[in-house]
């Protein structure tokens, strides 16, 4: 048998696209809130996984559900239905305000799949020209063309040719900045309730219900990125929750596969019914291992125990500090 192969962190320069700045010690193995590195050394993940593993690493009944699931069926594409993926939608669609679920593997292709609905959804229901998309500086919604483009951050989507076109601008909480460029044109408005990459900036009650009654006037959607604040992390299972503005989509992703790759976009019955066979779609998204691991995690995140217990840290946090 060949000697395993020997990696080292110079490895990666060696061998990997140079878009990463990864720490100088390669974690092997990871349980709660600790992991070990190649010698063995301990750490404190404060990192999480950029924001990812909430349950920590290798929480048991994700391991348990990886484990059965990973022993029946991994994969079936489009092309079937699976059991883990209509039990996870069914429970998606139960907590929240969603009539209809689109699963993924990532927070950007969730990002996409919701703006191409809202501009088909627009183009479909009013007019060809209703397609301009608000968007906040300092946003971030993912790495593909259309959603860097929409995050509010040049410095992610500059040097990459045309970008999409009839995306605005503007600073995130000023409803003044939105009531001055939105008009009957406008297909969405797209925000973060908590802005993740522009510095943990949270959206004011006044600010989200002004945005919601300029979207009801000009008969836009509100599209609602939780992929960063969704699943526990502001105390309810998503932060719309605490503001009493529903949006008309929602994406999720990160901490709802716990470390698995998978996401999702949710929205209404009514939207969702512009969408036909081969509009959009995914190989991997929906996989019956990400929705049984994703499905185990929403079971334990949506719990009393578990978003009770996040509301009280967050008021000895605010204390202590």
């Amino acid at each position: 048998m060949a000697d395993k192969l020997a990696v080292t962190r110079s490895t990666f320069d060696q061998v990997i696209l140079p878009v990463y700045a990864p720490a100088q010690f390669i974690p092997v193995k990871g349980k709660g809130s600790r992991v070990w590195d190649q010698q063995g050394t301990e750490y404190i993940d404060f990192a999480g996984g950029i924001a990812v593993t909430a349950l920590g690493h290798c929480h048991p009944a994700l391991v348990a559900a990886l484990h059965q699931q990973g022993e029946m069926l991994w994969h079936t594409s489009n092309v079937f239905t699976n059991e883990p993926a209509l039990r996870l939608a069914q429970k998606l669609i139960a907590a929240t305000f969603a009539e209809r679920v689109f699963f993924a593997n990532s927070g950007g292709e969730a990002n996409e799949a919701a703006f191409k609905l809202a501009r088909h959804y627009a183009i479909e229901r009013h007019s060809p020209y209703k397609t301009k998309i608000i968007a906040f500086h300092n946003a971030f919604h993912g790495r593909t063309l259309f959603t860097v483009s929409v995050g509010g951050q040049p410095k992610y989507s500059d040097g990459f040719g045309p970008k999409p076109a009839d995306i605005i601008h503007v600073p995130f909480n000023d409803l003044a900045a939105v009531k001055a460029v939105m008009d009957d044109h406008t297909c969405a408005v797209v925000l973060e309730p908590i802005q993740g990459e522009g510095g943990i900036t949270a959206a004011t009650p006044e600010f989200l219900q002004g945005v919601r009654a300029l979207c009801d006037q000009h008969k836009a959607l509100l599209v609602f990125d939780e992929v960063q604040s969704g699943m526990g992390r502001s105390g309810k299972l998503f932060t719309y929750m605490h503001y009493g503005v529903t949006p008309d989509i929602l994406t999720t992703a990160k901490a709802l596969g716990g470390g698995f790759p998978v996401s999702a976009m949710l929205t209404t019955e009514e939207i969702a019914s512009v969408m036909a066979v081969g509009t959009h779609g995914t190989t991997y998204g929906g996989n019956p291992l990400a929705c049984a691991v994703a499905e185990a995690a929403l079971d334990v995140i949506n719990t009393p125990e578990v978003l009770n217990g996040i509301e009280q840290r967050h008021s000895l946090f605010v204390q202590a500090l």
